[in-house]
C-alpha cells in the first residue's frame, strides 16, 4: 500500500477537486473531499472547509482533523467530518486501504433519488458499472449534517460487506452520492462512472434492461466485480 503524504495530500484534494467543478460534478460551495492520513503522516484527516468552493481550494487552508475528528489546523472544517469518519471506519474492515472520501451534489444522480422506487439507485445496466461500482444503496432523506444519516451510512455499509458485496458508494437522497477509495484519483473515477451511469438512465427513453445473472456472474468472475 502506497502511503501519500500529507502534503501530496493537500496537493491532490485541490486537484480533483478543480477537476469536478471545472467539469460541472460539483457547483457553488457544494460538497466536500476528504482524506485519511497514515500514522507516519501523524494520522487523522484532511477535509476541504465549510462552505469552501471546490474549484478554488487552497493547499494550505484545508481543515485538519486528528483521529477523534477534533480540528487541529485550517479553516473550518465541513460539517460532514462526522458522516466521512464513519465511512472510513465501516467500510475499514472490508477495504482496509480506503483513504479518500468524496461528496458531491452530482445532478444526475440526484435527479434519479428524487424518484427513485427502489433501495438502491441504479439496476446493473452497464458492464463498468458493476465492475467500477457495484451496489449503491439509497439513503433516506436527513437534513445535511444529521449524524443520523452517518450512523444510517455507516450500518449500511457493514450489511453489505457482510453479505459479500463491500460497497464503493452509498447514494444520499435528494443530497447526492458519497463515493471511497485507496485514493483521491481512484474515488473520482468511482464518481465519475457512478454519475455517467445515473446520466444515461435519466436520458433513455423507458428504464434501461439490467443486465442478467449470467452477464454479472461473468464480471464478477472475470473481473472481481463487487456486484
Amino acid at each position: 500500500m502506497t502511503v501519500i503524504t500529507e502534503n501530496k495530500a493537500r496537493e491532490e484534494i485541490c486537484r480533483i477537486g478543480k477537476s469536478l467543478f471545472d467539469r460541472g460534478y460539483v457547483h457553488a460551495t457544494a460538497g466536500n473531499i476528504s482524506v485519511r492520513l497514515d500514522a507516519s503522516e501523524g494520522g487523522g484527516y484532511l477535509i476541504t472547509p465549510t462552505d469552501a468552493c471546490l474549484g478554488f481550494l487552497d493547499p494550505a487552508r484545508l481543515a485538519r482533523m486528528d483521529a477523534d475528528g477534533q480540528q487541529l489546523s485550517g479553516d473550518s472544517a465541513s460539517k460532514t467530518i462526522t458522516l466521512h469518519r464513519g465511512i472510513y471506519a465501516a467500510a475499514a474492515p472490508f477495504d482496509p486501504a480506503t483513504r479518500c472520501v468524496i461528496h458531491t451534489h452530482s445532478t444526475h444522480c440526484v435527479a434519479l433519488s428524487l424518484q427513485a422506487t427502489s433501495e438502491e439507485l441504479l439496476p446493473p445496466v452497464t458492464p463498468y458499472f458493476v465492475m467500477k461500482v457495484g451496489h449503491v444503496p439509497l439513503i433516506p432523506y436527513h437534513r445535511p449534517g444529521d449524524p443520523a444519516a452517518a450512523a444510517r451510512v455507516g450500518e449500511t455499509i457493514t450489511r453489505y460487506g457482510r453479505q459479500g458485496t463491500p460497497l464503493r458508494a452509498v447514494m444520499l437522497a435528494r443530497l447526492g452520492p458519497n463515493v471511497w477509495h485507496d485514493s483521491p484519483a481512484a474515488a473520482m473515477a468511482v464518481l465519475e462512472e457512478l454519475e455517467e451511469t445515473a446520466r444515461l438512465v435519466c436520458l433513455a427513453c423507458a428504464a434501461p434492461q439490467p443486465l442478467n445473472a449470467a452477464q454479472i456472474d461473468v464480471l464478477r468472475t472475470t473481473f472481481g466485480a463487487r456486484w
